[in-house]
């Protein structure tokens, strides 16, 4: 082989372990024995669903002013926003 094949871990495949992989795969997978993995962030509803993404723009102070005042109550940004629209849906519905 002319390269390592180094997997994820940091171990080092080698050519006996990729052989035995390409024999595993010719054979063919089972996949109704997989298991479903959902990647990214989990739904903010609690669902299986993407949350919808909302982008604004807004005067860098105020973007500033935002990220100083979540990083300082511990928050991230998006949580603050998301707290900030649900005020303003119940104050005004």
């Amino acid at each position: 082989m002319g390269h390592d094949v180094v997997k994820g871990t940091g171990a080092i495949l080698t050519d006996e372990m990729i052989d035995a992989l390409a024999a595993e795969a010719e054979q063919g997978y089972d996949l109704s024995c997989s298991e479903i993995v959902h990647v990214g962030r989990p739904a903010l509803d609690g669902g299986t669903s993407a949350s919808p993404r909302i982008t604004i723009r807004t005067a860098p102070q105020l973007y500033k002013a935002v990220q100083d005042r979540a990083a300082a109550d511990g928050r991230s940004v998006s949580e603050v926003a998301r707290d900030a629209l649900e005020a303003y849906v119940h104050v005004q519905g």
